[in-house]
């Protein structure tokens, strides 16, 4: 009788917590892009008008006004839960100059597919003009710096 209620009791726990965690997601693509230090939640609908429309045309083409950054992450993942603070202090000390997104590959599978994230976090460098460029795995601050100061803000 004491597993059958601590198996009920850990069911009600999960359940409550991924109501919980499920509340900002909910929100995705609904915060306009302002790059105003804070990371923004991006689903399909905000990627292809704000970034590409991929289902329109096969050559990239970017569409924002600021270079940006696409952090593809899960929940679940480490790694992922490691680098997201540091993406929230970056959109704070690159505000007005960068974007930063995230993209949760369980609840946007197709832009997961798009490029192609076999293995999370997945950072997509966006800049003005030319090929965004994938930055694979967990990172410091520093090393994000420099690809932000060397490679979008050049």
């Amino acid at each position: 009788m004491k597993k059958v209620l601590l198996m009920v009791a850990l069911v009600m726990v999960s359940v409550i917590v991924y109501a919980f965690n499920d509340r900002e997601e909910n929100n995705q693509g609904k915060k306009e892009v302002t790059g105003n230090g804070e990371v923004i939640v991006m689903d399909k609908a905000m990627f292809i008008k704000d970034i590409f429309d991929f289902e329109k045309s096969k050559e990239w083409k970017y569409k924002g006004t600021k270079p940006a950054i696409i952090d593809l992450y899960a929940d679940w993942c480490g790694p992922c839960r490691q680098t997201a603070p540091i993406m929230k202090e970056l959109a704070k000390e690159y505000a007005g100059k960068i974007i930063i997104y995230k993209v949760n590959v369980d609840k946007q599978k197709e832009l997961a597919a798009l490029f192609n994230a076999t293995s999370i976090p997945l950072f997509v460098f966006i800049p003005m003009k030319g090929e965004p460029q994938l930055f694979r795995g967990a990172a410091d601050k520093a090393t994000y710096k420099k690809a932000i100061d060397e490679f979008l803000l050049k």
